[in-house]
């Protein structure tokens, strides 16, 4: 990954709808390579998909829960049968296995208290769990889906030696 890969990411970041050409133009870059490098940064993994970021409130998902669990149980089991029933949740958003006290965090979207309390029935039925705590979000003050990418390796090319991509028009 070189400085020009981090700059496609970077705009990509601020706005995955980009054309390639409009990328091109502000990394100085022809289309067709600017198109080459985008490819390989898929075909890497780096970038993993582009998104539509939809607005929570005009869909009326204005509250956000974050919910820690606990588990007596650490068994395969036990874990499929977790993975099973919040997959069939879609108010859950993002799941993390944690370190520390709690077992997992999972960030839960809904329109009020009262749909949580649903999806929260939802979650106990489907699974056991040694403790549940919910913290409701009252104010979102930063939210960002972008990386930082100043830890991104460079010197690291994601692209061929045979492929003279890198020249500027």
């Amino acid at each position: 990954m070189d400085k020009i890969d981090h700059r496609i990411l970077e705009l990509l970041q601020h706005n995955g709808s980009l054309a390639a050409a409009d990328i091109a133009d502000r990394v100085g870059l022809s289309k067709a390579a600017c198109w080459r490098r985008i490819q390989r940064l898929q075909e890497r993994g780096v970038i993993l998909r582009t998104v539509a970021l939809l607005d929570a409130k005009a869909l009326n998902v204005r509250t956000t829960v974050y919910v820690t669990l606990k588990t007596s149980s650490h068994s395969a089991a036990w874990f499929d049968q977790f993975m099973k029933t919040v997959r069939q949740i879609p108010e859950v958003t993002e799941i993390y296995r944690m370190s520390g006290e709690v077992d997992y965090l999972l960030r839960i979207v809904v329109p009020d208290i009262n749909t949580y309390d649903e999806v929260y029935k939802r979650l106990i039925a489907g699974c056991e769990f040694l403790d549940i705590s919910a913290s409701f979000a009252l104010e979102t003050l930063k939210y960002t889906t972008g990386l930082p990418l100043n830890y991104a390796r460079f010197g690291e090319p994601l692209h061929g030696a045979d492929m003279d991509d890198d020249d500027p028009r």
